[in-house]
């Protein structure tokens, strides 16, 4: 049994099935939704991001406190793996909210889908057999991404900034979703996540007094934004693709992000009127073939 466990996590090309492709459903809905609530909120950054976070820590810990893992060694030391992973998402939240707030949406959240690629690169590095068709899938779907949002290509110096904080959180998001696989070959997913989620607070908890930003002092439209965010891209969008990656490889749960961008596209559209590119059909279409080509890479040698 384990060694089929050990064989199927490292099939970067095996496609979610079952339950997994309605916790998938889920968490793009969820991240979707992570996008266009950042932008309207005027929450400082690194509070928005400790609120969010410390928020759905204490929401899931009751679940992780009942699995009590902390009394088994080998689970004591995956731990350490859930405190590297909320270290690297809280670096990617600091970057991708910045992202959001100097560039638009679209742009943003396109190139913050460069995650699959900066995985599957890491994984071929470290040794293991990534084929060339699935590299080509996932080429083909980030240009279709890039297609939906019709990348800016402006020289403002402002937006250059949000694209660059976009492709470093991207990298950010690659380093916390293979923090989160090894962790959850020995951890149980309530307790990763309240692990993760608390560290990821902790870290930017600092930053708040660092750059002189409000604690607890906004409107209280501000914190329905938070709610918002808390209930959609946290439990919904995260901690459903966390689920998920206790089955599947890194790189395919990454790779199901790139579907945030016409998700966030749409939301964008409809409630901050940030109108899409004309390229938003075919590149849903490229996208989905994108996705086809990456799936198919590991059949024929299957046979």
């Amino acid at each position: 049994m384990q060694a089929k466990q050990s064989k199927q996590r490292h099939d970067h090309s095996a496609l979610p099935q079952g339950r997994d492709i309605f916790f998938l459903f889920l968490g793009i809905l969820g991240i979707g939704s992570s996008g266009p609530l950042i932008a309207k909120s005027t929450m400082a950054i690194p509070a928005l991001i400790f609120w969010r976070n410390i928020i759905g820590s204490v929401l899931i810990s009751p679940f992780a406190i009942m699995q009590k893992q902390w009394r088994d060694p080998e689970s004591r030391k995956a731990m350490r793996y859930a405190v590297f992973a909320g270290v690297a998402l809280s670096a990617h939240f600091l970057f991708f909210f910045a992202a959001m707030r100097f560039t638009s949406v679209a742009t943003g959240t396109a190139l913050t889908a460069l995650q699959p690629i900066f995985a599957a690169i890491y994984l071929k590095a470290k040794g293991d057999h990534i084929r060339r068709q699935a590299f080509l899938g996932m080429i083909v779907a980030f240009i279709s991404v890039a297609v939906i949002t019709g990348i800016d290509l402006s020289l403002s110096k402002r937006f250059f900034l949000g694209d660059l904080f976009a492709i470093i959180s991207a990298i950010l998001a690659a380093v916390y979703v293979l923090f989160g696989s090894r962790a959850q070959r020995q951890l149980v997913t309530s307790t990763y996540t309240s692990i993760c989620y608390a560290v990821t607070a902790i870290v930017a908890l600092p930053f708040i007094f660092l750059t002189s930003s409000p604690f607890i002092a906004y409107p209280r439209a501000q914190w329905f934004w938070l709610l918002l965010l808390i209930l959609g891209a946290q439990l919904m969008g995260h901690t459903m693709f966390n689920l998920s990656l206790k089955r599947l490889s890194p790189v395919v749960v990454s790779l199901v992000v790139f579907f945030e961008v016409p998700v966030a596209s749409i939301i964008a559209f409809i409630w901050l009127h940030q109108r899409p590119s004309h390229g938003i059909l075919p590149g849903i279409v490229g996208l989905l073939i994108g996705c086809i080509i990456f799936g198919t890479a590991g059949k024929g040698a299957e046979k």
